[in-house]
């Protein structure tokens, strides 16, 4: 009986209220997340630094979100080991539940999509798709040979058997995919405790999981789910495109050879500005790839011996130096333990080839200009012949090149008599009479 009058008068101080001070506390007040929100993240191709870029925005905007759960949809022939372990760190890290979906039908996760499997929470697979064959191959798909693949090898074995001893799979099963590259569908995986569960879709995935417990996270709430697919930025596109060691290495060539050809011919405007955009397009690559900075500092250091040979008669040994500081820095550019981090010898050899070839040969044509005689302006006209059109005695006048100038001579000649330019001052020409008679001009 007492609450009513006393809500009554807090109903009227609230009028007193002005309407901008409540819109501006609604607008401060925490929002409350969609407990049931999933985030969707489509991986459709070989993993690479764009990939594990993706990926990882995609698991931090679902934790900012505090989304209930992140699929990532995967099919993916496998890709680079080190975004792979990017990736694995990720999903381990994340506060928000991660399941690996391995779908649509027809859809695989072979070689570094079964690492990435393997580190989720749920794991499950759409009928018709296969996982396994994760043995570790070089750039182009080649072996690797001798003592760099055992290597390589038991390192991967050791990281995947301890991922799937966390997750609660098979780690025998996943030792045999690496060193055997064997394969499972996903009955077979299913019963070899691969994987947790098999779904048609999507939906039918958030139907078996809703209420699952996952260790260290709560239940799964997926009532109604509100489904989000997580789009790729403009950033992801590109750095998607040339993260690739090969592309990012042909762009850093590029861009080099055009900001040298712009800096030997000022003006030419046209080589700077693709060079310049090469060269952020390769540094911005670089940003996700396995960088050795020695590598860089070696290609700089390539550039300003080919400069020097411009400005130093060094009779080509600059040149010499700045092809081997080329070679050297391309060499150890990428430092990725893996082979197939660093660049293919079939784009290697013949991009080296041109682009040192490129920086030669402009040197040469600037240094072989800079050697040649002048033959224009006041400075071109030493040496030449004239005709002296009036008396020089004195001054007077001479023809040189089909041009009238004002002329001097220490010694008098007469009009019409040859003479030899030997210094020229402004408009002003300094002759000598030649021993012979008259000539032409």
């Amino acid at each position: 009986m007492n609450a009513k009058p006393g809500f009554i008068a807090l109903m009227r101080r609230l009028r007193r209220v002005p309407s901008a001070v409540l819109i501006l506390a609604a607008l401060a007040a925490p929002a409350w997340p969609a407990a049931n929100e999933v985030l969707i993240i489509r991986v459709s191709d070989a993993i690479s630094p764009a990939t594990a870029d993706f990926i990882h925005q995609g698991i931090k905007s679902a934790a900012k979100a505090q989304a209930a759960l992140v699929v990532i949809e995967l099919d993916t022939p496998g890709g680079l080991a080190d975004s792979m372990r990017t990736i694995v760190q990720d999903i381990l890290a994340s506060t928000v539940p991660v399941a690996v979906f391995v779908a649509p039908s027809g859809a695989r996760a072979a070689s570094a999509g079964v690492m990435i499997t393997m580190a989720a929470d749920i794991a499950a697979m759409a009928p018709g798709t296969n996982i396994g064959a994760a043995h570790p191959v070089g750039a182009g798909g080649q072996e690797i040979d001798g003592k760099m693949s055992e290597k390589v090898v038991n390192d991967m074995v050791a990281q995947a058997k301890s991922v799937a001893e966390r997750r609660g799979r098979s780690a025998q099963w996943v030792e045999r995919a690496i060193r055997e590259s064997i394969s499972a569908t996903e009955s077979e995986a299913l019963a070899e405790g691969v994987i947790d569960l098999v779904a048609a879709d999507i939906d039918d995935l958030l139907r078996q999981v809703n209420g699952r417990q996952i260790p260290g996270k709560g239940a799964l709430t997926l009532d109604s789910p509100r489904k989000t697919v997580v789009e790729e930025t403009l950033r992801t596109k590109i750095l998607k495109t040339i993260s690739n060691p090969n592309i990012a290495y042909i762009l850093l060539m590029i861009g080099l050879a055009g900001l040298y050809f712009e800096f030997s011919h000022p003006g030419a405007i046209f080589p700077g500005v693709v060079g310049g955009i090469c060269l952020i397009l390769a540094f911005f690559a670089m940003q996700t790839l396995p960088v050795n900075y020695a590598g860089i500092l070696l290609i700089v250091l390539a550039i300003i011996f080919f400069i020097m040979e411009m400005k130093i008669a060094s009779y080509g040994l600059l040149s010499v130096a700045g092809l081997v500081a080329l070679l050297l820095g391309s060499l150890m550019l990428f430092s990725g333990g893996e082979p197939e981090s660093r660049v293919a010898w079939s784009v290697f050899v013949p991009t080296l080839l041109t682009v040192g070839g490129f920086f030669v040969s402009v040197a040469f044509l600037v240094m072989r200009a800079q050697a040649s005689r002048t033959t224009t302006g006041s400075s071109g006209m030493l040496g030449q012949i004239a005709l002296a059109k009036t008396p020089l005695a004195p001054q007077g006048k001479v023809a040189v090149h089909g041009e009238i100038w004002n002329a001097v001579s220490a010694v008098p000649v007469a009009a019409g008599a040859s003479v030899r330019i030997v210094k020229a001052t402004g408009l002003l020409l300094e002759v000598e009479p030649l021993a012979a008679g008259p000539g032409k001009a």
